[in-house]
């Protein structure tokens, strides 16, 4: 395979940055590279074979090989590097597994900067390819960087997966970030279709900066990792992160599989020559939008590294940081303020190497609003069950709706996800509280919302389905339908429900999960439903009477 020279990697790399600098960022000294144009064992000076288990007897995740530092499993030849998972018996640590392939680790770290990966994957279910990075803090059993540097465990060291491929999605990439706010089954990742992913070679992109990182395939960017606050908790990214090539093969691997390959063109990491002489400039700060728990910094800046720093001060101990780009507005969103309360704010604009703007600090007053929230408490189970209980909250922050639950009952490993489909894991804020805000909501519109608990010991409890009016300031507390002598029957529905209510008059809404009104309607005490017309799913009526407020879900066949 024919490879360019250093030289000419550079210019043609000039060239391009300048043309999709506002895609990919710019990034123009080359830092680090490997062309594996050598033969035979991969260069020892770049790579260490990391090969013990990290996990008892096994690796994470279920994997079934036993990673080795043979030229069987990894090897250079015709200018690219082979990763090689086999189906053979290998016993090593004492243990034997069927299959073997390769992980390595970078002798390379970093902070910030461009990674380029061009590859071509293998094929087969069961299959699973990884260009990836871990901080350079990781303790990890085995890691090339433990023994010396490592001070915490996965995930406070922050996981950067560039790309990854499933056998069983042969045509898709992923690209994902595992952080303390949300890992595992993270909820920050996206991806791509690629056709050609294992018959051509592809270059996986990385564009790592203070403000955020970006992931493309051949130039074409699939997802933006850039949270609001960057903390311990969101953007364990502030340091040196180091570069891992494996090929793993999961527990539903094909049994006709034999050996399949992994094959790297090139490993090549950028970072910016451009010295950072200037002080930030025309620096302003304003406020933006304002609710009862938050208020909205508008920040601005220019600087010639491009990006800068700003920290916020405010009421007696609050702080708060965050990266904007040269000359880019940044919004910062203060929350968890007290309702109707004056607060000075603080800010200072400073680039990476500590010069600070020659007008900081800009300090000006804002005032929350009256808090918008409905809260309350209940037992009920839509799946599985509580002794305690849980405490909700909603609070509507403009066309965002705050959403606050706390697990009464005490468990260990606990993690929390939102409906509808539960795909979102909510952040823990402290103990066996969780929030999770959605935004875009439409004032006066009702949402349903349900929350699943999952526990360390494989245990799962849901709530209620729960309601609640965007903008609207109440107490969710009288909504008790445990005491309220009504029926509903039969559930799941198929054609007609029929209501049983206490009222001679009552109001009945029914929405959809969405939360879209479908009927709205003052009936009798005996009243059926028509649910016909009605695609199978989950919807929710909310009964309204002298009783009370009562909420059900409804299932229709």
């Amino acid at each position: 395979m024919k490879k360019n020279t250093p030289i000419q990697i550079l210019f043609a790399f000039f060239l391009i940055s300048q043309l999709c600098s506002a895609q990919l960022g710019i990034y123009d000294k080359l830092v680090f590279s490997d062309e594996f144009n050598g033969t035979g064992a991969v260069d020892s000076n770049n790579w260490f074979h990391q090969t013990q288990f990290i996990a008892g007897n096994s690796w994470a995740n279920g994997e079934l090989q036993h990673y080795t530092n043979r030229q069987t499993n990894s090897y250079q030849s015709n200018g690219s590097l082979n990763l090689v998972a086999k189906k053979e018996s290998f016993t090593d640590q004492g243990v034997t597994k069927q299959y073997t392939s390769a992980r390595l680790n970078s002798k390379f770290a970093f902070k910030y900067g461009k990674v380029e990966v061009r590859a071509k994957l293998p094929t087969g279910v069961g299959t699973w390819p990884a260009i990836w990075m871990l901080g350079k803090n990781i303790f990890e059993p085995g890691g090339f960087w433990s023994s010396s540097y490592g001070t915490v465990s996965w995930p406070a060291c922050g996981e950067v997966d560039i790309m990854e491929h499933w056998g069983s999605n042969q045509n898709y990439v992923q690209s994902a970030m595992h952080t303390p706010s949300s890992y595992g089954g993270t909820v920050n990742l996206g991806g791509q279709t690629i056709p050609t992913a294992s018959s051509d070679f592809h270059i996986y992109t990385l564009v790592w900066t203070a403000e955020k990182m970006e992931f493309a395939v051949d130039g074409k960017i699939h997802y933006t990792y850039n949270p609001s606050v960057k903390n311990a908790s969101t953007w364990p990214f502030d340091s040196e992160q180091y570069l891992l090539l494996n090929l793993a093969i999961e527990s539903k691997i094909d049994p006709n599989f034999k050996e399949g390959a992994m094959e790297v063109d090139y490993v090549r990491v950028y970072q910016n020559s451009t010295v950072d002489s200037e002080a930030p400039k025309n620096f302003t700060a304003t406020v933006g939008t304002i609710s009862g728990s938050s208020v909205e910094l508008l920040l601005n800046a220019t600087d010639d590294s491009g990006n800068v720093k700003y920290n916020v001060t405010y009421g007696s101990a609050g702080n708060a940081s965050a990266f904007g780009s040269s000359g880019v507005q940044k919004s910062l969103i203060i929350s968890d303020l007290t309702p109707n309360t004056d607060y000075t704010f603080t800010v200072t604009a400073s680039d990476l190497t500590g010069k600070t703007a020659l007008n900081n600090p800009i300090v000006f007053n804002a005032k929350t609003i009256a808090k918008q929230e409905c809260k309350g408490s209940d037992s009920q189970a839509t799946q599985g069950s509580f002794s305690l209980g849980y405490k909700y909250a909603f609070e509507s922050m403009g066309t965002d709706v705050k959403i606050t639950i706390e697990l009464l009952d005490s468990k260990v490993g606990l993690v929390a996800f939102l409906s509808p489909s539960f795909a979102t894991q909510m952040t823990n804020v402290s103990g066996q509280i969780f929030t999770q805000t959605i935004s875009g909501q439409t004032i006066g519109s009702t949402i349903n919302c349900a929350v699943k608990f999952a526990y360390a010991n494989g245990g799962i409890a849901v709530t209620k389905y729960i309601s609640y009016v965007v903008g609207s300031s109440c107490s969710l507390g009288v909504e008790t339908p445990s005491e309220l002598k009504q029926f509903y029957y039969p559930n799941p529905v198929e054609n007609k429900l029929n209501l049983q209510l206490l009222d001679d008059q009552n109001q009945i809404i029914l929405t959809d999960i969405l939360g879209r009104k479908l009927v709205q309607d003052v009936v009798k005490s005996s009243h059926n439903l028509d649910m016909s017309a009605f695609k199978s799913g989950i919807y929710f009526l909310k009964v309204k009477n002298s009783h009370g407020v009562q909420n059900m879900k409804i299932i229709k066949k």
